[in-house]
C-alpha cells in the first residue's frame, strides 16, 4: 500500500496528539511503515533519520534485537495481571533495580510522564496530610517549566499554549525563575546564574513553606522550554534549600532520565536525592507505555497503616504491566552490559566535535549540548520556522521537530559517528538556505 491509502484512513480515523489537525491539511502525517535502528521507513520505503527518539523514548534503535526477544519470552509467560492485590516477577525485578539505581524504594507505576508526576504530586500532598500538616497543600515549579498536560502536572506546567485554555480547571501553583543559562545577564556565568535563581527560590520558600508541599523541577534540562539548560549548581542548591523549610523535591527526570544527560539520571551530577523521582520515556527503551515514581522510606512509611484511608489509594488498570516491565529490564540490561553511559560520553565528545560546524554557523546562537542532548537557536527566522524546517528536514530524509526557533538534537544512543555527521551537515545545508 501507497502513503496515500494509510493517509486517507488516518485522516478519516485519528484524532493526533499536540496538533491542529487542520493543519495536517496542509502537512499531513507521516506514514511510518517499519523502523531500524536510529531509521524510520515509509510504506514507499522512503527512510528517515529519528533524530528526536520518536519524542524521546527510544534509547536503542527501532526494532532492537535483545529487547525484541524479551518481550516474545515474556509473551509466552504472562502479559499482564493486575497489580491490586496480585504481583508478579517482572515489576518485582524492575522495582528492585529501580531502587538499586535511584536510592529509592517501593516503585509505584502509572503509565505515561504526567501520570507519573500525577502520582508525585497527590503523594507528596497526602504525605503531609498524614503526618499532621494538612495547611501544605501547594506546589512550586520552574518558570518555563513543562509537566504533562492532565490536569495536577499542568497546573505545574508554565507553558501558556498548552495551559492558558484549561486555567479555570487547574490548581493554582508559583514558578520561581528558572536557572536556564539563556537568561543570564550579559557577563553572567551559567553558575552564577543558577545560584541567582536559587536566591528567589529560597526567597519564596522563606515566606511560604509552611503551606508549600514540594517544588518540583526538570534537572538539567528543560525540554518544552526549548532544551533550556543549566548548571546543576542550582539542584544542589534546591536540596538545601528544600530540606532548610521542610518542603518534599520532586524530580522529574522523565525526559532526562536514563543517560540523557550524561549520568543515569540528571540528579547524579549535583550529588543529590530527591524525595521523589518520576521517570518513564526511555525507561522501556521506547517499546511501551510505563512510568514510575519512586521516594524514600520515610514517605512510604507514612502511609503504613491500619486506616485504608491513609493508604495512597491511587490506580491504573494497566499498572506494572508485565510486557513493559520486562522491555524496562531488557533496557537496564543493555546499559549495564554495554557499559552505555561510558560509551555516550565518548559519543558525546566524538558528536561535538563533528557539531562544531554548527556552533560556529553565522544563523546559530546558544548551541548547546548536555550529555545526548544538542540544542541551538537559529536567528533571524519569521513566524512557522518550526513547520517550515520539519518539513525541510523530512526532504532531506531527518526527523526534526524545533520548538519555535530552537531546533534540537536527541537521537537514539545507537547512533553512529557517520549516522551523526550525516545530520549535522543536512542540517547545515539547511541553515544555508534560509532566506537573510
Amino acid at each position: 500500500m501507497k502513503n496515500s491509502y494509510w493517509l486517507t484512513r488516518s485522516r478519516e480515523a485519528v484524532w493526533h496528539p499536540c496538533t491542529q489537525m487542520k493543519q495536517l491539511e496542509d502537512v499531513p502525517p507521516l506514514p511510518i511503515a517499519r523502523g531500524q535502528g536510529v531509521w524510520l521507513y515509509d510504506f514507499e520505503d522512503k527512510r528517515y533519520l529519528d533524530a528526536v527518539s520518536s519524542w524521546w523514548v527510544n534509547l536503542f534503535g527501532h526494532c532492537n534485537p535483545r529487547i525484541n526477544a524479551a518481550l516474545r519470552d515474556q509473551l509466552e509467560q504472562v502479559e499482564h495481571v493486575m497489580l491490586a492485590g496480585l504481583t508478579h516477577a517482572p515489576v518485582i525485578k524492575l522495582s528492585e533495580r529501580l531502587a538499586q539505581l535511584t536510592g529509592l524504594g517501593h516503585a509505584f507505576y502509572g503509565s505515561d510522564g504526567a501520570s507519573a508526576v500525577e502520582i508525585a504530586l497527590k503523594m507528596s500532598f497526602h504525605y503531609w496530610r498524614n503526618s499532621g500538616q494538612p495547611d501544605k497543600t501547594e506546589f512550586v515549579s520552574l518558570q518555563n517549566s513543562y509537566h504533562g498536560e492532565t490536569l495536577g502536572a499542568l497546573a505545574v506546567t508554565d507553558v501558556p499554549l498548552f495551559r492558558d485554555t484549561y486555567a479555570p480547571l487547574l490548581r493554582r501553583s508559583v514558578q520561581v525563575p528558572s536557572p536556564d543559562w539563556r537568561l543570564a545577564e550579559a557577563g553572567e556565568s551559567p553558575e552564577q546564574y543558577a545560584l541567582r535563581a536559587a536566591e528567589s527560590l529560597e526567597n519564596h520558600l522563606a515566606k511560604h513553606h509552611a503551606r508549600t508541599a514540594a517544588l518540583i523541577v526538570e534537572p538539567l534540562v528543560q525540554g518544552a522550554a526549548g532544551m533550556g539548560m543549566y548548571h546543576p549548581v542550582y539542584l544542589k542548591r534546591a536540596r538545601q534549600i528544600c530540606d532548610r523549610y521542610g518542603v518534599h523535591l520532586i524530580a522529574d527526570e522523565i525526559a532526562v532520565g536514563f543517560g540523557r544527560t550524561g549520568t543515569m539520571f540528571a540528579c547524579e551530577q549535583a550529588d543529590i536525592t530527591a524525595n521523589f523521582i518520576c521517570l518513564s520515556k526511555g525507561i522501556t527503551g521506547g517499546y511501551l507505555p510505563l512510568s514510575a515514581v519512586l521516594t524514600t522510606d520515610t514517605i512510604y512509611g507514612a502511609f503504613y497503616d491500619d486506616a485504608t484511608a491513609r493508604g495512597f489509594l491511587h490506580s491504573h488498570s494497566y499498572t506494572g504491566n508485565a510486557l513493559a516491565c520486562r522491555a524496562a529490564l531488557a533496557t537496564l540490561d543493555i546499559f549495564a552490559e554495554d557499559d552505555v553511559i561510558a560509551v555516550n560520553r565518548n559519543k558525546a565528545a566524538q558528536f561535538n566535535r563533528a557539531a562544531e560546524v554548527l556552533r560556529e554557523h553565522p544563523r546559530v546562537s546558544n548551541f548547546r549540548n548536555t550529555g545526548m542532548i544538542w540544542a541551538f537557536e537559529v536567528d533571524g527566522v519569521s513566524a512557522g520556522f518550526a513547520g517550515r524546517f520539519y518539513q525541510a528536514a523530512l526532504a532531506q530524509e531527518l526527523l526534526l521537530r524545533p520548538i519555535g526557533n530552537t531546533v534540537y538534537f536527541m537521537p537514539p544512543y545507537v547512533i553512529s559517528e557517520a549516522e551523526f555527521a550525516l545530520l549535522v551537515e543536512r542540517v547545515v545545508w539547511m541553515l544555508d538556505q534560509l532566506p537573510a
